[in-house]
């Protein structure tokens, strides 16, 4: 079983940085891939990105790309999102989720632990 548990939301002006953090529990953490998604209030679950277990392969969403990266310290069971030149269009409950089984996803279905979530609010 995982445990996530995400942190480092807040509000900000559009142009900032944020980096949300989602510490992990659980033996199996190193071996799962993990993803961000973010829901917006009225819109589905998005994917942001991925990483696969050693950090070595990530994948974004394309309304992120380039501007958020996704790293993971196996060491401190921790994986985190840096959020750059962040939109209003970027406001949503940030998730952290364990991959299900072997392999990368990008829809929900494919994650079976998630984190409570973590707010971000960008005003312009």
């Amino acid at each position: 079983q995982v445990q996530l548990v995400e942190s480092g939301g807040g509000l900000v002006q559009a142009g900032a940085s944020l980096r949300l953090s989602c510490a992990a529990s659980g033996r199996t953490f190193s071996s799962r891939g993990m993803s961000w998604f973010r829901q917006a209030p009225g819109k589905e679950r998005e994917f942001v990105g991925n990483i696969n277990w050693s950090g070595g392969s990530t994948y974004y969403g394309e309304s992120v790309k380039g501007r958020f990266t996704i790293s993971r310290d196996n060491a401190r069971n921790t994986v985190y999102l840096q959020m750059n030149s962040l939109k209003p269009e970027d406001t949503a409950v940030y998730y952290c989720a364990a991959q299900k089984g072997a392999g990368l996803s990008t829809i929900p279905l494919g994650y079976d632990y998630w984190g409570q979530g973590t707010q971000v609010t960008v005003s312009s």
